[in-house]
């Protein structure tokens, strides 16, 4: 392979990479498989696309999980960015252990009658209406009720208004005040903490409250640590799910077919969960694994990425990989894709992983069911994705009953 791509990506694949990225990853594995993007004023980002390079390098040691080592890069939140997410070892290993007790799957279990009950309120809702989006309807504020709860957020900061405060810092329009919405979820995340350390008592989990102890007891956390810590899970524990639940919806009015087979009497509790990984790896929540950067020279397919070069994994592509799942860009609910990326691989596996699952498993039944017979309120092709820098979702996914 040549030093360079012989020639750039088509424009039109370029243009349509936030409604569908999938023809673009197809052009990247086939013909460019490591690809470099060098702009000036910016650092070179360098593109993986092929499964096994993907599947490898997450676990990669010469990656670094440190934004510092690049020159002008900003991750984040200013203020917000010291957290596991944004840490090579010992910090990475420090810190989550910290928050690794709240997310074991035999925990996470114990919330599905939470899960569903919350769920059956929110259709509730929407019965009787002709028009639904499920995004704001329903998967927004059910994922975000789902880790406030975790982290011990109080009923009364569980709401719109918070939520709106958390997402504006992440795919922000023309119209936001960049500024003015960091300094909301700064003075946000601050308002949870100091209730914590005054006592105040959530019930539950309360993973927020258990930070905090940890922080101010042993000094495990520096308080930049516990802001950013409470920042991603907010965040992760919110945005991942949300998309998962839309882009799966949306996958399965496109496949009717699939759609019966989740829905038909003997559908067992083992089907719906493999239904579930196979919607997470068709049009994976995560488009892009979270920053890293080379630590040194790495020689992929020819090329050289130089240390201090960005590295994106494109997860979306490698589960898309016809090297690794046969007709891979076909939906097929009864395929075994355990091997999928969409929640990383290695030590930075996602830690929010049997909770995006459970949240899944309950949500697609249940809304197949109470919704009845849908069909999009508008074309595919008009439906807004947020243009976030690494996940994949959409900003609303409107629905007419039949």
């Amino acid at each position: 392979m040549p030093a360079e791509c012989p020639a750039p990506p088509p424009a039109d694949l370029l243009a349509a990479r936030v409604r569908d990225p999938y023809p673009y990853f197809a052009w990247l594995r086939r013909h460019a498989p490591a690809h470099v993007e060098r702009r000036p004023g910016r650092p070179a980002v360098w593109q993986v696309s092929r499964y096994e390079d993907v599947r490898a390098l997450l676990a990669d040691p010469r990656l670094s999980k440190d934004p510092g080592r690049v020159d002008g890069y900003v991750p984040g939140p200013a203020g917000l960015n010291r957290h596991l997410v944004h840490a090579d070892p010992p910090d990475h290993t420090r810190l989550r252990a910290l928050v690794n007790t709240a997310f074991v799957p035999r925990r996470i279990a114990l919330l599905k009658p939470f899960i569903t009950e919350a769920a059956h309120r929110l259709l509730d809702r929407v019965e009787n209406s002709a028009h639904i989006d499920v995004i704001a309807d329903f998967a927004a504020p059910l994922t975000f009720r789902m880790i406030c709860a975790i982290l011990g957020v109080p009923q009364h900061l569980d709401n719109t208004g918070t939520r709106d405060t958390l997402m504006a810092t992440i795919a922000p329009d023309k119209s936001t005040d960049q500024g003015r919405a960091e300094r909301d979820l700064h003075d946000l995340l601050d308002a949870l903490i100091a209730g914590k350390r005054s006592g105040q008592e959530s019930g539950g989990v309360d993973l927020l409250g258990a930070l905090v102890r940890a922080g101010d007891q042993s000094g495990a956390m520096s308080e930049e640590e516990l802001r950013s810590t409470a920042y991603l899970l907010l965040l992760v524990g919110h945005d991942t799910t949300m998309n998962l639940i839309g882009n799966g919806m949306l996958a399965l009015l496109h496949h009717p077919a699939e759609t019966e087979r989740l829905t038909a009497p003997q559908a067992e509790p083992g089907f719906v969960a493999g239904a579930v990984e196979e919607l997470l790896r068709y049009d994976s929540p995560v488009r892009d694994a979270t920053f890293r950067c080379a630590g040194e020279s790495i020689h992929l397919h020819g090329q050289t990425i130089r240390a201090g070069e960005i590295v994106s994994l494109l997860i979306g592509s490698a589960n898309r990989d016809g090297r690794r799942f046969a007709d891979p860009d076909r939906l097929d609910l009864a395929r075994t894709p355990g091997d999928h990326l969409a929640f990383g691989y290695g030590p930075h596996f996602c830690i929010g992983a049997a909770l995006a699952r459970l949240e899944g498993a309950v949500a697609f039944p249940l809304l197949l069911e109470r919704l009845g017979p849908v069909q999009l309120a508008k074309p595919a092709d008009e439906l807004p994705w947020r243009p976030a820098r690494v996940m994949r979702g959409l900003a609303a996914l409107p629905l007419v009953r039949r």
